[in-house]
């Protein structure tokens, strides 16, 4: 069973510091949905309000309908995996898996039985009799899973649990917890600073910034068609043009830069006469030869690539504050560029959005 997740109106405030502003969101039955941000966004101040161990300022919490005013944490149909995972170090991991149970009463056999099979949902059968030290980073993360799941949550709450894993197996846990997630059926609500995360395993992502909820879409929507300034620079990377908007005509507009005057597609509340940026992504850059074509098009200095095995980003400076960025597949002619060189850039309107002037993410 899963359960539906909404936020109405919802605020909290610590004193004069206002966490979280107004969300008001639904979160679907067996979906797997994910806050994404930047630290002090308020996203773990969400998590903390649908769990229960804070209560908002303002606003209601509803899980499967049913508003949770006055249900404290071990009431409600959820189950929380911290960061630090919380495993205890003197039981054998088949014991950490049926804690929940045994707190509930479940006979020594009933626990062994379901903790038997929630270690084969999360592929740790034979490490049943083990001690937690035995396991490696990412087994652990996998028995805090099978522990959470143990008690039959609607609703399984995720704060960073990733986040102290190296790089490869960060990735390899990704897929891990999407299959568990579609396996089960459970609704996983997933928290959040690290964008490949977000968008590898989600259905949608919810994106914040200072207790604002930006942006709500599909990982799709939200690197492509961008709400807001901050989330065209969170998500990804992009090179960013200002200026104001000149002519625009049904859903592409023209950007009158000190830099030249560039078309693109207009995103949510941009308007002719007023000011703006552009954003495009550094993988829609063209270079060299292939920048002619583009209608966009700008000469740059280059400065320097960045060798990353299948694919090499080219940085250029064309008068702006920050370099332009393209990244573009391995090829060793690009490497041999010198610096001051010239070299034509350039990029399709449809590949660019156009946004009402705002404030650039920081990290």
């Amino acid at each position: 069973m899963s359960q539906e997740v909404a936020l109405e109106g919802v605020t909290r405030r610590f004193g004069e510091f206002t966490a979280v502003r107004n969300v008001t969101l639904t979160i679907r039955a067996g979906e797997f949905f994910s806050f994404l941000g930047p630290s002090g966004c308020g996203k773990t101040t969400i998590l903390r309000m649908i769990s229960g161990f804070i209560d908002p300022s303002d606003g209601v919490v509803r899980i499967g309908g049913k508003d949770m005013r006055g249900i404290g944490p071990n009431k409600r149909p959820t189950a929380l995996i911290f960061q630090n995972l919380a495993l205890f170090p003197l039981m054998p991991v088949w014991q950490n898996v049926a804690f929940g149970l045994e707190v509930r009463g479940v006979g020594k056999a009933e626990r062994r039985k379901r903790a038997e099979e929630l270690l084969g949902i999360v592929e740790l059968t034979e490490s049943a009799d083990k001690q937690v030290a035995q396991l490696s980073g990412g087994q652990r993360q996998r028995v805090a899973i099978a522990r959470a799941l143990a008690v039959e949550p609607q609703v399984m709450l995720l704060d960073e649990p990733l986040s102290a894993l190296d790089l490869k197996l960060r990735q390899y846990m990704r897929a891990e917890l999407r299959r568990i997630q579609q396996r089960t059926g459970v609704t996983f609500i997933y928290i959040t600073h690290d964008q490949g995360e977000a968008l590898t395993m989600s259905d949608r992502i919810g994106v914040m910034s200072q207790g604002v909820l930006q942006q709500v879409g599909t990982p799709l929507e939200v690197y492509n068609d961008p709400a807001t300034p901050f989330v065209a620079s969170f998500v990804g990377e992009a090179n960013v043009f200002t200026g104001r908007i000149g002519a625009a005509n049904g859903t592409l507009g023209q950007i009158e830069t000190e830099h030249g005057i560039y078309t693109g597609r207009l995103g949510r509340g941009a308007r002719s006469g007023e000011q703006a940026m552009l954003f495009v992504r550094p993988e829609h850059m063209r270079i060299g030869a292939a920048a002619t074509a583009a209608q966009n098009h700008m000469t740059a200095a280059f400065t320097h690539a960045e060798f990353e095995g299948s694919f090499v980003n080219v940085f250029s400076e064309g008068g702006l504050r920050k370099p332009v960025v393209a990244q573009t597949r391995s090829d060793p002619s690009l490497l041999r560029l010198q610096p001051g060189e010239a070299l034509p850039m350039g990029f399709d309107p449809t590949d660019a959005v156009i946004l009402p002037f705002g404030d650039l993410a920081r990290e």
